[in-house]
């Protein structure tokens, strides 16, 4: 599940106390800069931020902090310098000396600045207590930008708020004025950047789908869902209902982004190494086979045997964002196990989908799917790094499995697998590169008037392009939109149903292997898989969480939910039965989510007292 960086906040309030302020101290508008005076882009966006100031006036208040550069010693010097002026006003006319005295501060730039402030004058014993008080304020200030998220100089703040975007006057200038665009932007950020985000907009989905179905409009819904929707070109034509452009077409890139995670994470993330994989691992198959186990004991013979892999499936999303809103109650370590074995149990309802929940096979394109397989695999192996290559051999491969009769989600899954990663850039090199072009085009006299030129953004473009692989930009780009995007859509097409007597007559013995499968069969698998293992010396549990912290993650993992809504609709093609398969995993759901968290909140709190009680008289953890 992907999430984006959260947006950083300015860690210390602006306080005349402690900051230097220019411009009017009650102004609207607050731009905090972490700089550095040897900082070459600090120096060139000094003259943006003139510009800005200019066309803001008393509305705006500019304050600027120090952030030396590592391991400069002018940098650290020029700061000390600035700060042992006296004034506010002598601060600021230090500073703007410093940052415009030449185009590269130098030893002789320092000397000529402390001439000019008459430090060298000074009593010694009052220029060392200056010294002392810069050196207070410099380091406070760096402690500042390290716990507001600062890696970088320039960093701007605007209100209290990091900003990202460019630097130039235009693009500040939108920021600061908080324009509908710009507020629109930062606000789908900050949401993304939640971290129950994907599950919250899921429950939501969900929701919407279950009051639809129960509605006037419940009919006209699903009249809307069954709308044929396709193309025709000559005498040929192609077309599905809108829930199965959804289920078949949309939630392909759900699976390609499933399966650029597992990619990433059996590669180097938490299944890279045999020591933080073999738990979860382990976790994951005991939580797939004991609850196919006790709904195919449960379940009586006929249609519904089917559906054994209904419980065997984990909701990730939900999963974690509840995890995420106990924050520092749970312990790290168990997200990552929780996250690790949501992964595994991905790739076994993959296996499963594929293997028991596709149609009748059709050899002609099964046998066009796997050559371009293999046409995939050759530009991998080939150092073919265009994504856009990659994405048009996608559509057709998901076209000739659709049609072989294999379920479409398996194109996804190819995809993600044969999409190449690439060894990492020397950043270096291209930064150097990336300035040298830079200064180029700055030089030509008619690059205002038409921009830059055309080989210029091509170079640029080409550096842009191996910042990161094919795989890891396609994450980034599909994995929002799939969890923000594409799962509600699904939540809202497939969640629907009708809470009526005639959805649950004679459906007891479904709905009850389902729910014991999920609520009781998922926390077990798990337990006993990781005790056993832990048993025999196979693996070992980490001392951060405690059993009962384990048992309350795997009571989460009972949360089935997107793929057991996905199975159930593969598995049951009668329409009641479908139904009752949806609020059985409702119900197994709600029960995994409020047992889970109730767990965890009580192993936490016996956790906290237990270390309070062992600490020494006066001492808190």
């Amino acid at each position: 599940m992907t999430h984006l960086e959260p947006a950083g906040k300015l860690d210390r309030p602006v306080d005349g106390r402690s900051d230097h302020i220019l411009g009017n101290p009650t102004a609207e508008v607050t731009l905090v800069e972490y700089g550095s005076y040897v900082c070459p882009h600090c120096r060139a966006a000094n003259e943006e931020i003139a510009r800005v100031r200019g066309q803001f006036g008393d509305r705006l208040r500019y304050v600027f902090r120090h952030l030396p550069i590592p391991g400069s010693e002018i940098a650290r010097r020029a700061a000390e310098l600035a700060e042992s002026t006296h004034s506010n006003e002598e601060f600021w006319k230090v500073h703007m000396r410093l940052m415009t005295r030449s185009a590269q501060l130098t030893e002789e730039d320092i000397i000529v600045v402390t001439s000019e402030i008459g430090l060298k004058d000074k009593d010694p014993q009052q220029a060392d207590v200056l010294t002392d008080r810069a050196k207070k304020r410099i380091d406070a200030d760096i402690r500042s930008a390290q716990a507001s998220g600062v890696r970088f100089t320039p960093t701007f703040f605007i209100n209290d708020r990091r900003y990202d975007g460019p630097w130039d006057e235009s693009s500040l200038t939108d920021a600061m004025l908080g324009r509908l665009g710009h507020r629109m932007h930062a606000a789908a950020l900050d949401f993304a950047a939640w971290g129950p985000s994907a599950g919250v907009l899921l429950l939501l989905a969900t929701i919407v789908a279950i009051l639809l179905s129960n509605s006037p409009a419940g009919d006209a819904f699903e009249r809307l869902m069954h709308e044929n929707v396709g193309f025709v070109i000559g005498t040929e034509s192609f077309g599905m209902s809108l829930r199965h452009w959804i289920n078949d077409g949309l939630l392909t890139v759900f699976f390609l982004v499933v399966g650029l995670e597992i990619k990433r994470e059996m590669t180097v993330g938490r299944l890279a190494t045999t020591a933080t994989a073999v738990l979860p691992i382990v976790a994951a198959i005991g939580g797939m086979l004991i609850p196919a186990v006790i709904y195919w004991v449960l379940i009586p013979s006929g249609p519904w045997v089917h559906g054994w892999g209904i419980p065997m499936a984990t909701d990730t999303a939900f999963a974690v964002a509840i995890i995420a809103m106990m924050g520092r109650r749970v312990p790290v370590e168990l997200r990552i196990f929780l996250t690790a074995a949501a992964i595994v149990d991905d790739i076994g309802s993959i296996a499963i989908v594929a293997l028991f929940y596709s149609d009748e096979l059709n050899l002609l394109y099964a046998a066009a799917s796997v050559a371009l397989g293999f046409l995939l695999w050759f530009f991998n192996r080939a150092h073919v790094y265009r994504v856009s290559m990659y994405l048009l051999l996608g559509v057709a491969l998901w076209a000739c499995v659709y049609a072989s009769g294999l379920h479409a989600s398996l194109a996804g899954i190819v995809l993600a697998l044969l999409i190449p990663t690439r060894p990492t850039a020397n950043l270096r090199a291209l930064i150097v590169q990336a300035d040298t072009i830079i200064a180029a085009e700055a030089q030509r006299g008619d690059i205002l008037r038409h921009g830059p030129s055309l080989p210029a953004l091509r170079a640029l473009d080409a550096i842009h392009d191996r910042l990161e692989s094919p795989a890891d930009r396609l994450l980034r780009y599909a994995g929002t939109r799939s969890s923000y995007l594409i799962l509600p859509l699904f939540a809202v097409a497939n969640a629907g149903v009708e809470i009526a007597p005639a959805v649950l007559a004679d459906r007891g013995p479904l709905m009850l292997a389902i729910v014991t499968g999920l609520f009781v069969g998922k926390p077990l698998g798990i337990m006993a898989a990781c005790a056993i293992a832990v048993r025999l010396g196979i693996t070992a549990k980490p001392e951060a969480y405690s059993w009962q912290q384990l048992l309350g993650a795997a009571a989460l993992a009972g949360i089935g939910f997107t793929m057991s809504l996905f199975i159930a609709g593969q598995a049951f093609a009668e329409t009641t039965d479908f139904a009752a398969a949806k609020i059985a995993v409702f119900l197994a759901s709600m029960l995994s989510a409020v047992v889970g968290a109730l767990l965890l909140l009580t192993a936490g709190k016996r956790s906290t007292s237990r270390s309070t009680e062992l600490a020494p008289s006066g001492i808190r953890p």
